[in-house]
């Protein structure tokens, strides 16, 4: 199995993507909310560029079958329902519903996969779940970091580390390149305190500004969730696996 890890979308040719299967990845907080939210019962999230293009799309639904989520520079975006925390995603909330969401990192690298062989959701939360899914499939895999507004982001690496630690745990015979082979090595260096890394990040102390410590607590803890999420024709929905 090859594995190329992107350390932002930016760095993506789609045309590289077409024989892959792409996982992406933005721990904080995108990933972890959509895949929280999926495991609450969510019907389906169709991740957005922009605050306009989730408005306009709204008015295609009925007021009680969706709901608008999402953020810039971390907080709530006006006039929509819900944030970028996955504590806000309870299945009271979101059961049965659709969520139309616009982040300022995630949702833009999801839709940056779109030309992959198939697109999968990952974070800490499902890190077992994803890595025994891609296992099984033995296909060359491209890992694609969101960052945090164009820049690395550290979470991200160490949740691709994780995924590589876990592949290779499996017996997994891995071709990585440059940038795995660092994931790997911060995951395998961090793995038993990932607060104390990430507590240095310029993310990780934005998000505390903003009020969020408790979501990034959430958002780091490993293998808490089994859902896998998968991004087919603009619509995030759960992996149904055999």
């Amino acid at each position: 199995m090859k594995i190329d890890v992107y350390a932002l979308p930016s760095n993506v040719q789609e045309k590289e993507l077409k024989e892959r299967v792409a996982v992406v990845i933005d721990v904080l907080r995108a990933s972890s909310t959509i895949i929280t939210a999926l495991h609450n019962g969510c019907r389906e999230v169709i991740p957005l560029i922009d605050i306009e293009e989730a408005i306009n799309l709204s008015k295609n639904y009925e007021r009680g079958a969706f709901l608008l989520g999402g953020e810039r520079n971390a907080q709530k975006i006006e006039g929509f329902d819900l944030s970028n925390s996955p504590y806000e995603y309870t299945r009271d909330v979101v059961e049965g519903r659709t969520v139309l969401m616009t982040t300022t990192n995630g949702t833009r690298a999801i839709r940056k996969a779109s030309e992959a062989k198939e697109v999968i959701i990952g974070g800490f939360l499902n890190v077992g779940a994803v890595a025994q899914y891609i296992g099984q499939r033995d296909e060359d895999v491209a890992f694609i970091c969101a960052g945090t507004e164009g820049k690395f982001s550290l979470d991200d690496i160490l949740a691709v580390g994780a995924m590589i630690d876990a592949l290779q745990n499996m017996g997994k015979p891995l071709e990585m390149d440059d940038l795995g082979l660092v994931c790997l090595q911060m995951y395998s260096t961090h793995k038993q305190n990932l607060r104390k890394v990430l507590e240095r990040t310029y993310h990780y102390r934005n998000l505390v500004r903003a009020g969020f410590e408790s979501d990034v607590d959430y958002c780091i803890q490993l293998n808490l969730l089994p859902t896998i999420p998968v991004y087919r024709e603009g619509v995030i929905r759960v992996l149904e696996t055999a």
